[in-house]
């Protein structure tokens, strides 16, 4: 199992990076101004950075409590990237239709927008983190 530190580590990176990519790209693909999406990812990487912890750390349980193990498998790596991005989804459509004007299909086809970018981003970044801070063994846990 991962440490608080580590999590909270691994959830601001995530975040701070995926901040730098998006928000240029999607200023660009959705013709709004760059300040206003920018604002918008910023509050989005906020609540995503809390989710993301809440997430991971349960997810982890749930392994460790199914499994007695918290490594991740390359289908389990999919499983876990997808029920990340569809719970986000479902959590920041109200956020992304009233900050931007627009009717919730709109912020819909938006949202799935950004959560194909993530979804491949989440999986590969975990990846990436998973090979250079690998999670400790842990056993299962009482109670």
């Amino acid at each position: 199992m991962r440490s608080t530190a580590d999590r909270i580590r691994q959830a601001v990176s995530f975040e701070l990076i995926g901040i730098l990519l998006v928000t240029p790209l999607f200023a660009w693909a959705f013709d709004h101004p760059m300040g206003e999406m920018g604002v918008l990812v910023v509050l989005g990487a906020t609540a995503a950075t809390a989710w993301n912890y809440l997430f991971n750390l349960g997810f982890d349980h749930a392994l460790n409590w199914r499994r007695g193990d918290v490594r991740k498998t390359v289908p389990l790596r999919v499983v876990h990237a997808v029920l990340f991005e569809v719970t986000l989804l479902v959590l920041l459509l109200p956020l992304f239709a009233w900050w931007l004007d627009v009717s919730l299909i709109a912020a819909l086809l938006m949202e799935v927008s950004f959560a194909a970018f993530y979804l491949v981003y989440a999986f590969v970044f975990t990846w990436g983190y998973d090979t250079l801070y690998p999670p400790h063994r842990a056993g299962r846990l009482s109670a």
